[in-house]
């Protein structure tokens, strides 16, 4: 899982540099309100919404936001209602790509989806090319500047994780989506941050990207996330962590 904590840990921090909390915010409140309309307001008995709601006090989003963006779901507050779709796909050097996306106008985002592959040198595929790939998990790395192994250790297993696992700079935790809550919740009561805390699709295995492929690559993951209509990105690429950093701080 080294290519993900890689690429999620520096999108998170640039993220943060680039101060588009607003932008991240917007997509959480669009999960939040899909989940409140498709399960009921109350996350005690709605997992999904239960888990976009971790999701969103990870991103340290105000209560108030998450309340409203309950009641738009449920029907109390008007706002627009978004349908859910999935696209599969293909990015440089073959990399498999899963797209999460919400729309008001599936036929308008699928023209600039295909549009932005396309510029990139990916394309899209049919459904159910690489989602036998991916596993849905809990997806969290902490920096190990906030906490060494016996600590996270015990709070992992405190929380009900699957698995902690060293990648240089950071731990990763994984869990089942359901335990992903509990995980973040564990951690901050600690007084641990995540670095990165969502509920992710994680590769079985990995393509390696250098040189051109590993530029186009990044431009394009950049691109699709800036999309205001794409919640989450998969892709199964890995790059060298020197490389990778230099292309993201070039830009």
């Amino acid at each position: 899982m080294s290519g993900h904590s890689k690429w999620a840990t520096i999108k998170h921090k640039k993220g943060q540099a680039d101060a588009r909390r607003g932008k991240i915010f917007t997509k959480l409140i669009k999960e939040i309100s899909i989940a409140a309309r498709l399960g009921g307001g109350d996350p005690n008995s709605n997992p999904r919404l239960r888990t976009a709601i971790a999701a969103a006090r990870a991103e340290n989003m105000p209560a108030e936001n998450i309340k409203r963006a309950i009641q738009r779901g449920t029907g109390e507050l008007p706002g627009t209602q978004y349908e859910e779709v999935i696209y599969e796909g293909y990015g440089p050097g073959g990399v498999a790509m899963i797209l999460e996306v919400t729309t008001d106008n599936k036929n308008r985002t699928l023209s600039e989806i295909r549009h932005i592959l396309a510029k990139h040198g990916g394309n899209l595929g049919a459904n159910g090319c690489v989602a036998w790939m991916f596993s849905k998990k809990g997806y969290v790395v902490v920096e190990k500047s906030k906490a060494g192994e016996d600590k996270m250790l015990e709070l992992v297993t405190e929380a009900g994780a699957d698995d902690l696992n060293d990648d240089g700079d950071n731990w990763e935790i994984t869990s089942t989506p359901e335990r992903f809550a509990a995980v973040v919740e564990t951690l901050k009561t600690a007084g641990i941050e995540p670095a990165v805390a969502e509920v992710s699709m994680i590769p079985q295995s990995y393509v390696k990207l250098t040189g051109k492929p590993a530029d186009q690559m990044l431009r394009l993951m950049e691109e699709l996330e800036d999309h205001d209509d794409v919640q989450h990105v998969f892709a199964n690429f890995d790059m060298e962590q020197a490389e990778l950093q230099a292309l993201t701080q070039a830009r």
